[in-house]
């Protein structure tokens, strides 16, 4: 079988096991946020932290909660990592630097999983499992969290409460995201990813080297990693070492827990609003845009012009040979619509186009389906749009789930919309306008632009990922990067929550003649559209001197 062909086997296979576990993983999600009851272990915690689970709240006092509990990880993982060098299980490794340590405990607490180090190389069995691997869980259990809050806001009405935060937290991991973690580690651990706490080892001489491995509780980080799109790889090759990715089969598992719970929330959305059809509008939204993007990305891959290519038969540089350019395509696109920033293959290698394809991807607001919680939420501040727009158009007031989107609303939804890329492009001008940061860079020219506007884009958005011809080990990029994570992840929780609380505040508003179906394709087609030409306008300029135009003239 050719690689054009296994590779679309590969899309129809994810596709199909996506469609088998949707419905009940969405509904178990909607029943998980919308039950009374208390487990035994959940009653402790709440306990233990002096929470009171059954009291609601409106939303200051669940961005407080969301804040709060925030800062106080960035400050633990920050400290463990200072204070490494004493720690037990370190390997032997020092304490990381002050500010790689902040860059790194804002990227793992924001659900970036930025990585400016080398995993194997600087961090030790202590910081990566009591530090990092834990916030790979609270940092996607607090994206869940304030889209639940969200999806509440549409479905309640005559109240500013959203529930309460600490148990949504505790849920989210406890009832959900462990459980997932757990199998999807035997998985890996099955299929040859390792798990172990072993020290480094010797292995053979490399260049004239020694080489060196350490082991870890490698398949347990993996599954978490992917499972709550964070990205943040135990080994420096991410899911391109065979520790992490050992096979064909683990790399398209991978590929499916990156999108399965995005996906399914919008089940949990439909069902927690009373209209499924609602959440099958988003997800055809959401479809419509990853399929597009995952077959453009295949098609730049395999058949970009020139005789190298051709002659391999598409872009193998910078891929795994284990996975081929199928897989790694969409991989990459996996990777980007949601806030995940894994890779299997270096992005940096791509094609001119497809290394677009994939900073489009992450400045589309990683909505396709985005980062668990956070696409979700982004996708419905994109349909308040939308509808806004519809409204427009026929001279009507403009509603959503039986909400009015008034003034309020939508100055709350176009802060949301307009703060991502102003972080990603004021600080790319300033990387490029000063002449220190300019000598990270490994390339001249477009592809230079592309590392920086990448790198600003990837951290903006809580990715990830990286064009890995950047050396962001710096002062200046360990500083703007982790400034910009922080901000890029807490600033649109704000409106959003905000959002949120507003609706909860209104009446409903009884469907008419003249009301906007919103779970029709024709509102799909509208939301698409608005979404493409929205990011188009607002990125255009920054990709045409990128990779549009190393694409072009290559």
């Amino acid at each position: 079988m050719g690689p054009v062909p296994a590779g679309v086997l590969q899309l129809l296979a994810l596709i199909a096991a996506l469609a088998l576990v949707y419905i009940p993983l969405g509904t178990y999600m909607a029943k998980v946020y919308s039950s009374k009851k208390h487990l035994r272990v959940e009653k402790w915690i709440y306990k233990a932290i002096g929470a009171d689970p059954d009291t609601e709240m409106r939303w200051p006092a669940y961005l407080r909660g969301v804040l709060a509990f925030s800062v106080i990880g960035v400050l633990f993982l920050y400290l463990l990592m200072r204070l490494q060098g004493v720690l037990p299980g370190s390997l032997g490794f020092a304490a990381i630097d002050p500010d790689q340590a902040f860059n790194t405990a804002a990227s793992f607490v924001t659900n970036t999983n930025w990585q400016s180090y080398y995993g194997e190389q600087a961090m030790g069995h202590v910081v990566q499992t009591a530090g990092l691997a834990v916030q790979n869980f609270v940092s996607a259990a607090v994206g869940i969290a304030v889209a639940v809050a969200l999806v509440r806001g549409f479905a309640r009405s005559r109240t500013g409460e959203l529930g309460n935060f600490w148990s949504d937290l505790v849920r989210g991991v406890l009832r959900i995201l462990l459980p997932l973690s757990v199998a999807a580690a035997i998985v890996l651990v099955a299929c040859g990813a390792i798990q172990n706490f072993s020290g480094i080892h010797e292995v053979g001489q490399f260049m004239g080297g020694r080489q060196q491995w350490n082991g870890g509780a490698v398949a347990s980080q993996e599954a978490i990693k992917e499972i709550g799109t964070n990205g943040g790889g135990y080994f420096n090759a991410n899911s391109a070492h065979p520790f992490e990715n050992p096979t064909p089969f683990t790399n398209l598992f991978e590929i499916f827990l990156i999108l399965v719970i995005p996906i399914a929330l919008t089940r949990t959305f439909g069902v927690m609003v009373g209209s499924v059809r609602q959440g099958y509008a988003i997800l055809a939204t959401m479809a419509t845009i990853w399929i597009g993007f995952t077959a453009l990305m295949m098609w730049t891959e395999f058949a970009h012009h020139g005789p190298a290519l051709q002659a391999a038969g598409g872009a193998y540089e910078g891929k795994e040979v284990r996975f081929g350019v199928g897989a790694s395509s969409i991989f990459a696109t996996a990777t980007t619509l949601t806030s995940t920033g894994a890779v299997d293959s270096f992005h940096s290698s791509f094609t001119g186009l497809g290394g677009g394809i994939t900073m489009l991807s992450m400045m589309l607001g990683e909505i396709a389906p985005g980062g668990t919680g956070s696409g979700l939420y982004g996708m419905l501040i994109m349909a308040v749009i939308a509808v806004f727009i519809a409204g427009l158009m026929v001279g009507r007031t403009p509603e959503y789930l039986g909400k009015k989107i008034g003034t309020r609303e939508i100055k709350l939804a176009a802060c949301y919309i307009l703060i991502t890329p102003a972080l990603v492009l004021v600080f790319t001008a300033f990387a490029m306008a000063l002449p220190t940061p300019a000598d990270s860079m490994t390339n001249s020219g477009a592809h230079g632009f592309s590392e920086i506007l990448y790198a600003y884009t990837s951290a903006s958005n809580n990715n990830g990922s990286a064009f890995a011809g950047l050396n962001a080990d710096t002062q200046w990029f360990n500083g703007t990067l982790g400034l910009a994570m922080l901000l890029g992840r807490f600033l649109p929780m704000v409106f959003v929550l905000a959002l949120a609380g507003s609706l909860a505040e209104q009446k409903p508003v009884p469907v008419t003649a003249g009301t906007l179906r919103t779970e029709k394709p024709l509102f799909t087609g509208l939301l698409v559209g608005a979404i493409l030409i929205i990011t188009g306008l607002t990125y255009f300029p920054a990709l045409a001197l990128g990779p549009l135009a190393e694409g072009l003239a290559s």
